[in-house]
């Protein structure tokens, strides 16, 4: 199955699926989870890149566990709608999933997200920079998948 846009990807999933969101990172790749009616998205875990296996692996194992079937890829675009080095990263990393396991994936635009996440975090939240490396991945793997749910309800 090649990556699908993201209108297509209600319609390659059981109903009641969860999908993961990802933001992926040189050294770490943030993981979200939404709820089975592709709802609400949560924040879910940061995973340590190493290798592409092991850190497969790890994705799977998450996917399993929630019973996700289909995965949003944050695609970082640069502010000027251009692509550059990174969406290439993303979109090599979607084709090389696509390798290991036959899943809809779907890239979603994740620009200003990280930024966003940082704002609330420090804003809002209070929460020290210590605590901010640990969760920001993974809780902008949750805005990018709330971003992409939330295009899904309007359609």
């Amino acid at each position: 199955m090649p990556v699908v846009d993201l209108t297509a990807l209600p319609s390659l999933l059981p109903r009641h699926a969860p999908v993961i969101g990802l933001d992926l990172g040189e050294k770490t790749i943030g993981v979200a989870v939404s709820d089975a009616t592709r709802g609400i998205a949560s924040p879910l875990e940061t995973i340590r890149r190493t290798k592409f296996t092991a850190d497969i692996t790890r994705m799977f194992e998450l996917m399993d566990s929630r019973d996700a079937l289909g995965i949003v890829i944050g695609l970082p675009i640069n502010m000027d709608g251009t692509e550059g080095p990174r969406c290439q990263s993303s979109r090599a990393f979607a084709r090389n999933v696509l390798r290991v396991k036959d899943l809809p994936i779907a890239f979603w635009d994740e620009r200003m997200s990280s930024m966003a996440i940082n704002r609330m975090l420090i804003d809002e939240a209070d929460i020290s920079r210590a605590r901010r490396a640990e969760v920001v991945d993974k809780a902008a793997a949750g805005w990018i998948l709330q971003g992409a749910l939330d295009r899904l309800k309007n359609l």
